[in-house]
């Protein structure tokens, strides 16, 4: 898929999920498109790769960081289970969401010897990691930084995840191209480059489609009453309000619109994947809410239903877009060296340094015969810029679950 292909994708309706692939009851998995690498034999990938993830595993990002991690845990899981002679060890480190913290994970990482990086998780923290890890050539690939900074300039880094521009474009599509408001609000924070990206670029696009924006509001981390951004939607007669933010805010402002009798329609981004789980929030109130992402739990293809069965058994709920990510992490670096072992006589990744891995990794993700598929997207292929191109997807809450759209 070329990148051209993927604006006129963004560009249109979201797709929904995939139908389903057959009846077979054998579970499928990710895997790179054309490689025939073997379990054993010439072109053989063995060894065992040390993996590392970074992410919040405590505090207030919590659920992001441990879906991501439980995700790729069944990866790795699945595939050590094949019994080959290559084997994955996974080692997670808690950032707490803290840029500082994340680079201190990342050198407890090098200290045990990692090869290659699953994250970080979130976006300043995955910033801050980037500029060491090009630096020290480790590669990086993050299941849901999505900020355009996190891969700029940092051949190293690749985004498994779409990058903020695509998600606010894309947004601004499809409620036009699906007629969702005649007057739209949006509420963002400005202390937060994840959020202030996907504004940036929404706004654009909505602006160049002739969508009204008649409110505009901000808030920062530590802000914790939204009568003001609500207020103000309101009383601009705003019938859709835009939210490209994370699901605790999104919590809040949803209980506030509802505390004043505000029905308008709230359309969000993947940062809002979560908030469902969220303890004590009452499920009712995000009733119809829509957002924008690459995965949806309730797709019918066998690849996704063998996650989500998996998944839900090990750690008792269904799993969201980020755990979706981290799945996919782990099997996308292992595709990509399958695909370098085959076309190379083979690869034993046991001892080589990441250094020597990076440049590897590097080669195969912007090599344009290689792809990937996974739970969050078929075919999926980087450019050179480390972004991904794969179809997203829309999804709405109904009865306290997520539906395609």
């Amino acid at each position: 898929m070329k990148k051209k292909l993927l604006s006129l994708i963004l560009a249109g309706a979201m797709v929904m999920a995939m139908a389903g692939c057959g009846n077979s009851t054998e579970p499928t998995t990710p895997a790179a498109n054309g490689t025939g690498a073997a379990a054993t034999g010439d072109g053989a990938l063995t060894g065992t790769l040390k993996l590392g993830v970074i992410g919040p595993l405590t505090g207030g990002a919590a659920i992001y960081g441990n879906a991501v991690v439980n995700g790729a845990q069944i990866a790795v899981d699945e595939i050590n289970a094949l019994g080959g002679d290559f084997q994955i060890e996974l080692q997670a480190q808690d950032d707490e969401h803290d840029a500082e913290k994340s680079v201190n994970a990342y050198h407890q990482l090098q200290d045990w010897g990692v090869q290659a990086i699953a994250g970080t998780v979130t976006t300043t923290p995955c910033i801050a990691v980037s500029a060491e890890a090009n630096s020290d050539r480790v590669f990086m690939l993050t299941p849901s930084a999505s900020a355009t900074t996190v891969t700029e300039g940092k051949d190293n880094v690749f985004q498994l995840c779409f990058a903020d521009p695509n998600q606010g474009s894309a947004s601004a599509q499809y409620i036009f191209d699906n007629k969702l408001a005649t007057k739209v609000a949006i509420i963002y924070n400005n202390a937060d480059a994840y959020s202030t990206g996907i504004y940036q670029t929404f706004k654009a696009k909505a602006e160049e489609l002739g969508l009204e924006i008649v409110s505009e509001t901000t808030f920062t981390d530590d802000t914790t009453d939204f009568s003001v951004q609500v207020g103000d939607a309101q009383s601009n007669g705003a019938d859709l309000v835009f939210l490209p933010i994370y699901y605790t805010p999104a919590s809040l402002i949803l209980k506030q619109a509802d505390s004043i009798g505000y029905e308008p329609k709230f359309f969000g981004v993947d940062g809002m994947d979560g908030i469902l789980t969220i303890e004590g929030f009452d499920t009712s109130l995000a009733e119809g809410v829509m957002l924008l992402t690459p995965f949806s739990a309730d797709a019918t293809d066998d690849l996704t239903k063998n996650f989500v069965e998996k998944f839900t058994a090990k750690f008792g709920e269904v799993p969201s877009q980020f755990a979706a990510d981290g799945y996919d992490c782990a099997y996308a670096i292992k595709a990509a060296l399958e695909f370098y072992a085959a076309k190379n006589g083979g690869l034993d990744v046991t001892d080589m340094s990441a250094e020597q891995l990076c440049e590897i990794l590097i080669s195969v993700f912007t090599d344009a015969d290689f792809s990937a598929d996974g739970v969050t997207g078929l075919g999926m292929v980087w450019d050179a810029n480390g972004q991904v191109n794969k179809e997203p997807k829309a999804v709405v809450i109904k009865d306290g679950v997520y539906v395609g759209m």
